[in-house]
């Protein structure tokens, strides 16, 4: 099943509600068939957004939203081709997975052998087929999920919205349909819009991010731009764990309280100018090495066993404790003494 899709473009897009500005001026352009994640915290404005391109809401005097050559800005939302899963999934409990399923083509008056044959589709493709019978009461989560997408989908509309479908699911189960759901995005080719405040979700799922916090877009970028090179200190804080060196540039390096390591390339300039400067790297590209030859010098503080990795709280390498990640066998004590080095390209640089 292939979708057509179109490519969405928001220019200066805003939204004020009873005089407070929950989303400021922003300009977005998604690709036909993308995948874009807008990730931040509850109440960043990622629901906003996705609002806005559903439908739902009107932007403020000079917003204007458009679907590829048409201007969507005044059409409500049964006007757009949007489909849309809800966090609720808002699936109706007197119909049964078929009827569910077949809602939105029985409202539009779809021919009855066309409509049973796209839900029969559907089913399949959702792994549902054995179940198209069944009231919603008896299905699982998981079950519930793909009827909830399969309706949205049914409709063929050019555009595809979620908010939040996974976090009503439990740990394990979002894993699983999290992989499912990436597999099947990627085969319909449909330009989707995904929120989300889950980082793993993102990573998966986003052809592009879009970080936003306090109604501004922090960063757009590929999941991988956005993990290894974040704009600013808020994007590294919110995406993965990040830790921070504090410290006095000199000759190339920056010397903190437990060592020194080298300045990113990039980060030569600013430490030209003196005074303390700060740079950042992520748990898993330090290395344990001897003390002796090390880069830093510290003690564990405290160990968290997390099956795959452990995850070390080092303190006296920095004036801030640091977080390292290291495979899960290796133990060891409180207080003992360990060697951190860092590659210099893993070292980054903020605004």
């Amino acid at each position: 099943m292939k979708l057509t899709s179109v490519p969405i473009t928001l220019t200066q897009c805003a939204k004020t509600f009873r005089g407070t500005r929950v989303l400021e001026p922003l300009d977005l352009a998604i690709d036909a068939g993308e995948t874009l994640v807008l990730l931040g915290p509850s109440g960043c404005g990622k629901t906003t957004t996705l609002r806005l391109i559903a439908g739902l809401e009107t932007p403020d005097a000079g917003g204007r939203i458009v679907f590829g050559d048409d201007d969507v800005t005044a059409l409500p939302i049964e006007k757009r081709a949007v489909g849309m899963v809800f966090q609720s999934y808002a699936l109706f409990p007197n119909l049964t997975v078929r009827g569910n399923i077949g809602y939105g083509l029985k409202i539009r008056r779809t021919p009855a052998a066309l409509a049973r044959q796209r839900v029969d589709e559907l089913l399949g493709m959702m792994r549902l087929t054995a179940h198209a019978d069944k009231p919603i009461d008896q299905l699982s989560g998981g079950q519930r999920q793909r009827v909830a997408l399969a309706r949205a989908l049914a409709v063929q509309p050019r555009v595809l919205l979620l908010d939040e479908p996974l976090t009503a699911l439990d740990a394990r189960l979002r894993d699983t349909l999290r992989g499912e759901m990436n597999a099947l995005l990627r085969e319909l080719g449909i330009t989707t819009v995904y929120v989300t405040h889950d980082q793993a979700e993102a990573m998966e799922l986003g052809d592009r991010i879009v970080v936003m916090s306090a109604g501004r877009i922090e960063q757009i970028g590929s999941p991988r731009e956005i993990y290894y090179r974040p704009a600013n200190r808020t994007v590294a804080q919110f995406v993965g764990t990040i830790n921070r060196l504090a410290g006095e540039p000199r000759d190339g390096m920056l010397t903190t309280s437990g060592g020194a390591v080298p300045l990113p390339a990039h980060a030569h300039a600013s430490a030209a100018a003196g005074g303390t400067h700060e740079i950042f790297f992520r748990p898993e590209d330090a290395r344990l090495t001897d003390p002796a030859v090390a880069q830093l010098r510290g003690r564990i503080e405290s160990t968290a066993f997390l099956g795959e990795r452990t995850r070390l709280t080092i303190g006296g390498a920095a004036p801030e404790p640091l977080v390292v990640d290291v495979a899960g066998r290796i133990e060891l004590a409180r207080g003992t003494p360990v060697g951190i080095s860092i590659e210099q390209d893993a070292l980054i640089a903020l605004s």
